[in-house]
């Protein structure tokens, strides 16, 4: 299933999302959940919208909603090593957003790359 979304969306390598992070307005989404955020970092600016909550808070008729994520912004899904996003934009794609995309390799090619990671652990 993951290898058949990444056919069908677009796939960002690290340098591609820093570029964008500097260059322009986005939303960068860290779906991963709490324990993977507090144990290993995150991406600075990045915003935590787990996974399993992803429809509801990108669903703008929804209870739930959070006002960073629009179909008409541009939105950019990453969690560990890029299959849950992959996913994740497949099913936001289908929710009409057209504007988004996800970091091929995830969190782990981020910190790879050496990338600047917040050590800053979230409230267990």
């Amino acid at each position: 299933m993951v290898s058949e979304a990444k056919q069908r969306i677009e796939n960002l390598t690290v340098d591609q999302v820093a570029k964008e992070l500097a260059d322009r307005d986005i939303v960068l989404v860290d779906i991963r959940e709490s324990e993977e955020i507090a144990q290993h970092g995150r991406i600075p600016g990045a915003i935590h919208l787990p996974r399993g909550m992803l429809e509801f808070y990108a669903d703008p008729t929804s209870a739930y909603h959070r006002e960073q994520l629009s179909p008409e912004k541009r939105v950019i899904l990453h969690c560990a090593a890029g299959g849950r996003s992959a996913l994740a934009v497949r099913t936001l794609h289908e929710m009409g957003y057209t504007n988004v995309a996800h970091l091929d390799g995830g969190f782990t090619a981020w910190k790879e790359a050496g990338r600047p990671v917040d050590e800053t652990r979230l409230g267990m």
